[in-house]
């Protein structure tokens, strides 16, 4: 059997997405996630709203859409998982080791962030039978007590890793496709839901207009800078995910479309996400930079005060939103998972069903140790930071600055400009309009400003 014969049947037995619609929810669902519900909503109001998304929109288009352009073109190129798609590229050099990094800080993140998705599920929970109501200290409480438990957040960790697995056992079109046709509509319908409830509430145009009216005078560097870090997190970027599913896109696929949809259905997510909280926050006068606390201490009261008078509502609004949390987890577990899961099956001639039952014990493994470190086990906290905050740090402020700087200098410096020309414009058929501006962008302006964000999250700049 030749390497080509061969090379056809991975080719085949790896499959591809059935549709258009069904690739691009799988891709923006990958892209979506706590970043987008959890982490910008907090951003935006440390950084004073409006003025603080227009730079974000900004470093979208700037930084965020080049750099997944180039994971798009190296991960269909390569047709494999990310270490071989690098691997490919590069023809076995050393830059196949940068697709690694992507795949090893995909593993290491789903660990770590598979502990917040469970607490999502917990929320849910407490929202349906009335755990989250009462005084702002008992919600504070209740979370310190929950993060704190030796056994309740290591369940909700276990369950959503398996649901996760179940997905993923069903390949790319019966599993990741179909769920994420699923789910990425009604994560839409929930967000506007409560988004609606949110703008009803009496006082809420205060937090509209907090949202959408830019006061320049509170931007400073750390807002320019915090606003690029995010596009970075937001994207999923550097780690592996969008360059493994570019390896399930067809031939024809217009990639420079696909990058700016899914960036505009990440950042529309984004944005409903704040218009969802900051009205039922104003409403109530809730500091709306409330920090990492937001969702699971800050919202809870905010949904008690906001609905007092219809306690049952403010339930169902509060079932509702973590529910929202728990899909967007989903989705993003989903491509997590799948980065590691096509490395092993692929790279250690496994059935794609053993693949990823490694990846499920390796991430449960990694959750349980990383949800204990924040509160049952103090010899898990060292240098300052707990197990679960190390590799937040890791992962966040080195792995993915490092793979996405290294990125765009292997795809603007080192891969021959005549594949990038191809892929980019699909041999001809597409428009080169934009190709020498994201040539420009991916050579200088990316790596300087990733490099700028990397520098900064470090204190040397």
């Amino acid at each position: 059997m030749t390497a080509e014969s061969i090379e056809m049947m991975m080719t085949e037995k790896r499959g591809n997405f059935g549709s258009e619609l069904g690739m691009i929810l799988a891709t923006a669902g990958g892209a979506v996630g706590l970043g987008n519900v959890w982490r910008f909503p907090y951003m935006v109001g440390e950084n004073g709203g409006a003025a603080f998304i227009l730079v974000y929109l900004a470093c979208v288009l700037i930084l965020g859409i080049p750099c997944m352009l180039s994971e798009l073109i190296i991960g269909r190129h390569g047709a494999a998982n990310t270490y071989r798609a690098y691997s490919e590229v590069s023809h076995g050099s050393a830059w196949k080791y940068v697709g690694l990094l992507g795949v090893f800080t995909a593993f290491l993140i789903m660990g770590y962030y598979a502990v917040v998705s469970g607490w999502c599920l917990q929320y849910v929970y407490a929202s349906l039978f009335g755990q989250l109501s009462g005084s702002p200290q008992h919600v504070s409480d209740y979370f310190s007590d929950f993060s704190g438990d030796p056994l309740r957040p290591v369940l909700w960790t276990v369950v959503i890793i398996f649901i996760t697995y179940f997905v993923i056992i069903h390949g790319i079109r019966g599993g990741i496709e179909k769920v994420s046709k699923l789910l990425m509509p009604t994560l839409f319908i929930l967000l506007l839901i409560i988004v609606v409830a949110s703008c009803l509430l009496p006082g809420a145009d205060k937090g509209v207009e907090f949202l959408f009216m830019p006061d320049f005078a509170k931007l400073d560097s750390n807002a320019f800078l915090g606003a690029l870090g995010q596009s970075f997190y937001s994207l999923s970027i550097a780690m592996g995910c969008i360059c493994t599913y570019a390896s399930y896109y067809k031939r024809q696929t217009n990639l420079l479309k696909s990058a700016v949809q899914v960036s505009v259905v990440d950042t529309f997510v984004a944005i409903l996400a704040g218009l969802m909280i900051f009205p039922a926050a104003f409403s109530v006068g809730v500091n709306p930079g409330s920090g990492p606390s937001l969702v699971f201490i800050t919202l809870p009261n905010v949904f008690n005060q906001a609905f007092a008078g219809l306690p049952i509502l403010g339930g169902v609004v509060s079932v509702l939103f973590y529910a929202l949390l728990s899909l967007a987890a989903v989705t993003s577990l989903m491509s997590l998972h799948e980065v590691s899961t096509a490395f092993f099956y692929e790279e250690c001639h496994v059935s794609r069903r053993t693949g990823a039952l490694v990846v499920t014990l390796g991430s449960l493994v990694i959750g349980i140790f990383c949800s204990l470190s924040l509160g049952a086990a103090d010899w898990m906290v060292f240098g300052g930071r707990s197990l679960f905050d190390w590799f937040d740090f890791i992962t966040g402020q080195i792995f993915l600055p490092i793979g996405g700087f290294l990125t765009c200098i292997f795809i603007g410096w080192v891969v021959p400009r005549q594949l990038v020309y191809d892929e980019f414009t699909n041999w001809g058929t597409v428009s080169r309009g934009f190709f020498t501006i994201y040539l420009v962008a991916v050579r200088f302006v990316c790596p300087l400003a990733i490099l700028a964000v990397f520098l900064h999250q470090l204190h040397i700049i």
